[in-house]
């Protein structure tokens, strides 16, 4: 049967890997159905033909007068037009190319003049750099409402430079509301950062509107999975720090005894840079924002709460939440089966159906420590996942909850695996795999 979640798919974006089929345990292939977008998400369509048309072109960056340099050069700066039109960057913020979120958050951190506040539920990208020029961690509480009174008091107790929060849980989806937090540190004289990585591949963000002061995604969750992220954010800040790397490219005149230092952007991008991964970065940021958001928002929340519905349905499921009175999340689905270890589940669903999952503590330990977890499976929905694939992914849980695994699994220096193993991986599988050699 037909769904809305299917037509509208239709209509978004197409992305590499939509026909995959790959092989399983017990012989046989099957189309692979993806549910580990909220890790690294396919490349667009509209990605890879970038990318392939400025590949003869690739040259030298703000070093060439070729003309290959002159159109890789054009190609770079242009990007950061891209990216402020994706975000609607205010007019005091400049674009600094990275290489992931996780990068863009230790240049920041580096350049912060004093204490960052920070949850514990987020991620270590957005957990660990802060500790630099002092972290202050907040407990975050089992609502929304009194999460942010804490927030609150700990602002008001003691000047702090920054407040760092998630836009989007990457375990959970749920969403914090980004305006009114912009307001709160503000009238408490700090700063906020937005650790957008999980938000902006789901939902549109207006640092204008928000009032948000920095923000930092990757482009290989943002469909555009080529080494490339990137920092938004006001200029004050990254003009007073010294260089993120020194090296050239980031100076204006070079002594023997003596730099001076060219102005953000250029200041914090010392070295060649990946002028491939920022026009794949750039294509993402236009295709995007070329799909409309209510049609994509309307498919995602269409698949999310199919999968929703049909896990509660699932004997033994426990899906995850932070906050009891969160109203909105993305699709990022992450749950436990009684009696089941989520690596176990997730092995089984790869080997035995052809369905890639995330299984672990998902790079945000102090979270499922607090939700009293080893370990939990993530299934994150994205452009491609259809109706057809959520099915699958509940039907196949619901198999291993009813009659077990068909195969053997092991667990193996911390991984679990089928055993024996069957599916081509190594580079002397006569060219079944894709990284074989030869």
């Amino acid at each position: 049967m037909t769904t809305f979640a299917d037509n509208t798919c239709a209509a978004l974006a197409r992305v590499s890997g939509d026909d995959l089929r790959v092989p399983l345990v017990q012989g046989g292939t099957v189309s692979y159905a993806n549910f580990d977008y909220a890790a690294s998400a396919p490349a667009l369509a509209a990605v890879t033909e970038r990318v392939s048309q400025l590949l003869p072109y690739y040259a030298s960056v703000h070093r060439g007068a070729g003309y290959a340099s002159r159109i890789s050069t054009e190609c770079y700066e242009t990007s950061r037009d891209s990216v402020r039109r994706f975000v609607d960057a205010a007019d005091d913020q400049v674009v600094v190319f990275t290489r992931n979120t996780t990068d863009s958050l230790n240049l920041l951190a580096a350049c912060v003049p004093g204490d960052t506040v920070v949850l514990d539920t987020e991620h270590h990208a957005n957990f660990l750099p802060w500790a630099r020029n002092g972290r202050r961690v907040v407990t975050a509480a089992a609502t929304v409402e009194e999460t942010i009174g804490r927030l609150v008091a700990e602002l008001c107790a003691k000047p702090a430079a920054l407040l760092a929060v998630t836009g989007a849980s990457n375990v959970t989806g749920e969403l914090l509301p980004l305006d009114r937090l912009a307001h709160i540190a503000h009238l408490c004289g700090a700063r906020i950062l937005v650790d957008a990585a999980q938000l902006v591949p789901h939902r549109r963000v207006s640092l204008r509107e928000c009032a948000i002061d920095y923000l930092a995604f990757s482009g290989h969750k943002l469909y555009a999975p080529f080494g490339a992220g990137v920092l938004v954010g006001r200029r004050d800040w990254l003009d007073a720090a010294d260089p993120y790397l020194a090296g050239g490219g980031a100076v204006v005149e070079v002594g023997v005894d003596s730099a001076r230092w060219a102005p953000a952007p250029q200041r914090h991008e010392a070295g060649s840079p990946n002028v491939l991964g920022v026009a794949a970065l750039a294509a993402a940021c236009d295709a995007l924002r070329a799909i409309d958001a209510e049609t994509q928002l309307a498919h995602e929340r269409a698949l999310t709460e199919r999968l929703r519905a049909g896990l509660r349905a699932i004997p033994g499921a426990d899906l995850l939440r932070i906050w009891s009175d969160s109203a909105d999340a993305v699709g990022i689905v992450a749950f436990t089966l009684d009696g089941f270890d989520p690596g176990q589940v997730a092995a089984y669903l790869s080997a035995e159906c052809g369905i890639g999952v995330r299984d672990g503590r998902f790079c945000a330990h102090p979270l499922l420590a607090r939700l009293g977890l080893d370990g939990a499976l993530r299934a994150s929905i994205g452009l491609g996942t259809t109706s057809a694939d959520v099915d699958r992914l509940v039907d196949a849980l619901a198999t291993l909850v009813r009659t077990g695994p068909s195969w053997t699994y092991a667990r193996t220096d911390g991984h679990w695996n089928p055993t024996p193993e069957t599916r081509p991986f190594a580079a002397d599988a006569a060219g079944a795999s894709p990284c074989a050699l030869g």
